[in-house]
């Protein structure tokens, strides 16, 4: 994995094919790649950035046919032999693939003992030497008859781009559990992982799914099943515009993301809350209004960030709609063997829509007979797709690698569901209900008010930068977004972060604490003020230094805490739309003191498409 873009029309497709590689580089990489055909198949390739490969092209790369590839280590080192395109032993065909073959091992020793030879250490060199091998047993073979046949081979995941010198009008693409999505243009079309590469060029794309194979000229394409049976595919306009996608003057893509939240959550209330009737409209959720009013129990499947989303939805849907809730790691769910059947809704998470662990744990759920609904950012996505139904959080392209405006996305998505079911189940009064939906429909300006405080959270950040570790504490609502600041700052800035229940401290990670010890405090839900109070003197006696998040109301927090970050009072149940705020900006302005990079930090994928 990680990025994919191919070209076919008029233009040069080095100079398209570079701009969407960098339109990518968000979703984190280590090396990149083009393979050009002008007469002859010219691959240049190369670790580093874009930027670099982009310097090393020269005339021989032009042409108006094209693939790219920015790669993020699965198989082998990141290094210039690694990185993608990969080539036949003729140096004919190449390939970029996202994804993993598991049984790349057994295929590369049969191949070697029919004397092709290997030159990288990846498993995508092997879809390059099957394709050549079925083409060289079998002249005149279709090249997309030759690609359709060495697929059936390869156990993985995949979403291949292929070029033939043979076969300069046409590119091949295929997918199994990888997006892939082709732009439909004029006289031109465009391949891609992700629909920022093409939003320039076209507003309209079709999606693959898995099992499909696709071929591509500049005038049109050609979608086949795996039966080799042509199907016709939904064209979808994109609602992705360039303007979103470019950092507006902001040094950073997560700091642009940051300070749009005021926007994104309510584009994602718009149109879904009426204030004055109290009502809330999910037409996303319109098919399995019965499943949800008769649900026996809630599973909800996420990684990461949101996963931490999941657990705030915990509480909501207990709390206001009375149900038992699980929340499982998408990654171990399927492994589990879990119990789940008629009467079991399940919640997969995930902003990009294509998780691959949270793809296989909707899989698994919907085989079992759950109800299975999803909770996306991404229009058009797998997720979206295959899930019986879902809620889109409509935050725009989060281009920043740490999660930020798709958290409080998720969030709002959670308590718009929590109270549509609250109420279809009768378990929230009347009264209660509107109160909610009165303070939901606020969070916008209360989270603008907050990021006029961004200034205060800078000075914390300069003060605690080269601090080797955080403690983050939180109880009840608070306790999850405990979590989501300290995977922030591990994310970006590389310090060691612990998120914990408040009240966990004692059995363990209160023998860490010393005047050393930052200890971030999310005191800024009303019932659990006492508590916190308590937990925050345990802190003070071992002289640990306090950052509390709290509302201006919680004057003991204030006077016990040595440092404050100042949220607006609001419902408990909505406080963390407002408390994760300050924690994004402390990760961000630390990050950023210790010279880091922010919207791509070491190791990390934007979307992660291989388990």
């Amino acid at each position: 994995m990680c990025g994919i873009v191919g070209y076919i029309g008029n233009k040069q497709a080095k100079d398209v094919v570079i701009k969407g590689l960098k339109r990518l580089e968000y979703r984190g990489y280590d090396s990149a790649g083009v393979a050009v055909i002008n007469g002859a198949l010219s691959v240049k390739k190369c670790k580093g950035k874009v930027s670099v490969l982009e310097k090393k092209l020269g005339t021989s790369e032009n042409g108006n046919i094209g693939i790219g590839h920015t790669r993020w280590a699965t198989h082998g080192e990141p290094n210039d032999i690694n990185s993608h395109p990969h080539t036949s032993t003729t140096g004919k065909l190449a390939v970029v693939h996202n994804g993993i073959i598991e049984n790349y091992g057994a295929l590369k020793q049969k191949l070697q003992k029919e004397g092709y030879e290997f030159y990288s250490e990846t498993d995508t060199e092997i879809v390059a030497k099957l394709i050549e091998n079925m083409m060289d047993k079998n002249p005149g073979l279709d090249l997309e008859d030759a690609v359709r046949l060495s697929l059936v081979q390869i156990n993985g995941t995949y979403g291949l781009a292929i070029l033939h010198e043979d076969h300069p009008d046409k590119i091949i693409v295929a997918r199994k559990g990888s997006p892939l999505l082709i732009g439909v243009g004029e006289g031109e079309m465009l391949v891609a992982s992700d629909a920022s590469a093409v939003a320039e060029y076209t507003d309209k794309v079709v999606y693959l799914d898995d099992g499909e194979l696709a071929v591509i000229t500049k005038d049109d394409y050609q979608v086949l099943n795996s039966h080799d049976i042509e199907l016709t595919k939904e064209v979808h306009e994109l609602a992705v515009s360039l303007e979103e996608i470019e950092k507006g003057g902001y040094p950073f893509f997560m700091l642009k993301e940051i300070f749009e939240q005021p926007k994104t959550v309510a584009d994602c209330l718009r149109g879904r809350l009426n204030v004055e009737e109290g009502t809330i409209n999910l037409g996303g959720l319109s098919k399995v209004t019965e499943e949800l009013k008769n649900a026996k129990r809630i599973i909800i499947a996420a990684c990461g960030t949101s996963w931490h989303s999941g657990l705030v939805g915990e509480y909501l849907f207990e709390w206001l709609a009375k149900i038992p809730v699980e929340v499982e790691y998408a990654s171990e769910f399927r492994y589990k063997d879990p119990i789940l059947g008629e009467g079991d809704v399940v919640f997969v998470i995930s902003q990009s829509g294509e998780t691959a662990d949270t793809l296989a744990a909707m899989r698994e759920a919907k085989e079992k007979g759950a109800t299975t609904l999803g909770i996306v950012n991404v229009v058009g996505s797998t997720i979206a797709r295959e899930s019986d139904g879902g809620v889109y959080l409509h935050a725009g392209p989060e281009i920043g690698v740490a999660s930020t405006k798709a958290f409080t996305g998720q969030v709002t998505v959670l308590i718009l569901i929590a109270l549509k079911m609250a109420q279809l189940r009768n378990t929230i009064t009347e009264e209660k209900s509107k109160r909610l939906i009165k303070a939901l429909s606020e969070i916008p300006e209360k989270i603008a008010e907050t990021l006029k405080h961004s200034d205060e959270v800078k000075r914390i950040a300069d003060l605690f930068t080269y601090a080797p570790n955080f403690l983050y504490l939180g109880r009840s609502y608070s306790f999850p977004v405990a979590l989501e600041g300290a995977l922030k700052l591990k994310e970006i800035s590389y310090i060691h972060a612990e998120g914990y229940p408040a009240a966990e401290m004692k059995h363990g990670p209160i023998a860490l604490i010393d005047d050393m010890m930052p200890v971030v405090v999310i005191a800024a839900t009303n019932h659990t003020s006492d508590k916190m109070v308590s937990n925050i003197e345990e802190v003070r006696a071992r002289k640990g230094r306090i950052i509390a998040v709290t509302s201006p109301e919680n004057k003991e927090v204030k006077e016990l805490a040595e440092f404050n970050c100042t949220i607006p009072e609001t419902e408990d149940e909505l406080t963390p739309l407002l408390s994760v705020i300050p924690l994004q900006l402390l990760s961000y302005y630390i990050a950023v003191n210790r010279g880091c990079n922010v919207d791509q930090p070491r190791n990390l994928a934007k979307s992660v498409t291989v388990e």
